[in-house]
């Protein structure tokens, strides 16, 4: 040994996501960026439910009951689409872009973080893609690492 320190790993090698690294949906990403999220999440719902959208007020509010919970929660309109939405079978699908298809994973559940294997599960994709996918310096509609968020 000569008694010099070990030289510390490079700062991007701590940071950089593996297939255990929990992601979510930064919704100050959206914030910061000056990005419309309204209109994204709009792009989620059934053609006939957007059209439905035009007309209603940002602000109205209705109270939600959790089916599994019985909890009660107060969603604007366009919350309570997307959660009807979200139980149609096919808003997970192979037609929509794997970022597209995370983003809405995460709606689903709530937006409770999720790693690169358990969105495999969950949307059918190789966690391996959804990592590289995600993992990268570009942040994708504000999903990134839940521990830098």
């Amino acid at each position: 040994m000569s008694g010099q320190k070990p030289k510390p790993p490079p700062m991007g090698a701590l940071l950089k996501p593996k297939l255990d690294t929990k992601f979510h949906i930064d919704y100050s990403w959206w914030e910061n960026n000056d990005i419309e999220l309204r209109s994204y999440l709009l792009s989620h719902l059934p053609p006939e439910q957007r059209e439905a959208f035009q007309n209603i007020p940002e602000d109205q509010v209705v109270d939600y009951v959790e089916p599994e919970t019985g909890e009660v929660f107060q969603l604007d309109a366009l919350g309570l689409a997307l959660k009807e939405a979200a139980n149609s079978e096919d808003f997970l699908n192979t037609q929509i872009s794997l970022v597209d298809c995370v983003f809405r994973a995460f709606l689903i559940n709530g937006n409770a973080p999720l790693t690169p294997i358990e969105l495999e599960d969950a949307i059918g994709r190789p966690a391996a893609t959804i990592l590289r996918t995600l993992g990268g310096v570009k942040v994708y509609q504000g999903i990134r690492p839940a521990e830098l968020s």
